[in-house]
C-alpha cells in the first residue's frame, strides 16, 4: 500500500481510501476490488452513473427540472402561458442600444485592460 502521506489528502478522504485498502484484502470481498478502486474511495463507477435499480434516471430528472422551470417562468410572467401547440411569433423588433451603457463601460475597461 502506498505511504497516503505523501498526497494531499483530507483526513476523511485518507480514511476511506485505507478502509477499502483493508477490506478490498480479505478474501470475501474479492469480487468488489475495492483495493483497485480505493482511489474512488470504493464507488467504481461515474458520479452519475444510474441504473434500472434506482427509483429514478437522469431523463426524468432533467424532464422534471424543465417542466419546473417552465412553470415557474409562467407564474413569474418571463413566460406567457399558451397551448403546447401554439407557435410564438413576434413581428415587431425595437433597437435597444449599441454596445455598453455607461455604467457597464467602467468594469468592461478593467477587465479588458481599457480596450472598449
Amino acid at each position: 500500500m502506498r505511504d497516503l502521506e505523501l498526497y494531499n489528502l483530507r483526513d476523511h478522504a485518507r480514511r476511506l481510501i485505507t478502509t477499502c485498502m483493508r477490506l478490498g484484502s480479505e478474501p470475501d470481498l474479492a469480487e468488489l476490488r475495492l483495493t483497485n478502486w480505493a482511489h474512488m474511495l470504493g464507488f467504481r463507477g461515474h458520479f452519475s452513473t444510474r441504473s434500472r435499480h434506482y427509483s429514478t434516471t437522469l431523463g426524468d430528472i432533467r424532464a422534471e427540472r424543465e417542466h419546473h422551470a417552465r412553470d415557474n417562468d409562467i407564474t413569474t410572467g418571463r413566460l406567457p402561458l399558451f397551448d403546447e401547440d401554439s407557435v410564438l411569433v413576434i413581428s415587431e423588433w425595437e433597437y435597444a442600444g449599441k454596445g455598453h451603457s455607461l455604467g457597464d463601460q467602467l468594469p468592461v475597461a478593467a477587465i479588458t485592460g481599457g480596450c472598449l
